[in-house]
């Protein structure tokens, strides 16, 4: 990866986005089996009260809760958006293009993806593995990036730029329209969702990727 692309994945992964990994992957663990996460299984999970875990996320703003005040998307999210996102046989959908390149290096799954040139709308599919990405369609494809001085709403200050196109030329009109970001191929945006997702659990207690390793089979996590 260049020298900015570095930069952003590292402030992606960091106290920046008010995301703490301890919290956040084992909050994608349970949002992946497919049902709203209560906030006392988030707690277990994490070995944190629940008024502590209430207030990690009370420093995400976009977090999605349902009628009971369960957590139902937090960038990988139960709530349709443009971006499905298949695993583990599980409907699921994200908030933007590069979390469909992050989550199955940060889950261990892979992943079948359909989504929409933000330009045209015409279908953009593709297998997205833990490290690799196979049958892009059209193969042409790019995502949009930017790195925003402030990421403390990281959905709308990030996610809602991330867009698949299904080339460099339909993504011209937002390049021009956006002339700090940058289109790059899906193989490039892989490598930096791999490198965030490698960063974020490396800052996961040891204690917890392995119980969410065993989670991820079915076990309490």
């Amino acid at each position: 990866m260049t020298e900015d692309f570095t930069e952003l994945s590292d402030r992606l992964a960091s106290p920046d986005t008010g995301l703490e990994a301890a919290l956040w992957v084992p909050l994608m663990r349970l949002l992946s089996r497919g049902d709203p996460v209560d906030i006392a299984d988030l707690a277990a999970a994490t070995g944190r009260t629940v008024p502590e875990v209430h207030a990690a996320l009370a420093a995400v703003p976009d977090t999605e809760h349902d009628g009971e005040g369960r957590i139902i998307g937090q960038a990988l999210t139960l709530r349709p958006t443009q971006h499905r996102f298949e695993m583990n046989g599980k409907q699921l959908y994200t908030w933007c293009a590069l979390d469909t390149l992050i989550f199955p290096a940060l889950l261990g799954a892979t992943a079948r993806v359909e989504s929409a040139c933000h330009a045209t709308g015409a279908p953009i599919l593709l297998n997205s593995g833990a490290g690799s990405v196979t049958g892009v369609q059209p193969a042409t494809a790019v995502v949009s990036l930017i790195n925003p001085e402030d990421m403390s709403s990281i959905r709308s200050a990030f996610c809602n730029q991330v867009h698949f196109f299904a080339s460099a030329e339909t993504a011209q009109p937002w390049l021009d329209a956006n002339p700090d970001g940058s289109v790059v191929p899906i193989a490039e945006a892989l490598r930096l969702g791999t490198a965030m997702a490698g960063s974020l659990l490396h800052e996961t207690p040891p204690a917890q990727r392995t119980l969410q390793g065993k989670g991820m089979h079915g076990c309490a996590c």
